[in-house]
């Protein structure tokens, strides 16, 4: 008498793994995304102002703080130091790299004009500011 095989059957381990290493992925990312933005700088309101809606990944995210410091994910550098992450951003993408600028709304404009002039200097000509569309709902107490 002949035993009865198992039946073949789908191995379901590796799949999982592949979908908790990418839950992990996601989560990280996501917190890596939130954390890079700084919540000190009070943008100026355009409320009629264009939203973004395509986001570019090789965008260049350059903040100026109302003291004209100057810094990219929470990052401070120099003007100088700049000019060189934006001319290795050319090296390695292109003269098409947008730059968006998000400068604090007491910010004077030579701290500003800093930035853009580093941006001319590596050769970007793509460059954008970044402004609130619309004021953050306070919770109700």
């Amino acid at each position: 008498m002949r035993k009865r095989s198992e039946e073949p059957g789908i191995n379901m381990t590796p799949m999982i793994d592949v979908v908790f290493q990418l839950i992990i992925f996601f989560v990280t990312t996501v917190d890596l995304e939130s954390k890079a933005i700084d919540e000190n700088l009070k943008m100026a309101m355009a409320p009629h102002g264009v939203a973004v809606e395509k986001k570019d990944p090789r965008t260049v995210f350059v903040d100026v703080d109302s003291s004209g410091a100057i810094s990219i994910a929470r990052v401070r550098m120099s003007a100088p130091m700049l000019r060189l992450v934006l001319r290795k951003s050319v090296a390695e993408y292109g003269q098409t790299v947008p730059v968006v600028i998000q400068a604090d709304g007491r910010t004077k404009h030579e701290h500003v004009k800093a930035v853009m002039d580093s941006c001319a200097a590596a050769g970007l000509w793509k460059v954008k500011f970044a402004a609130k569309k619309e004021e953050a709902q306070k919770p109700k107490s």
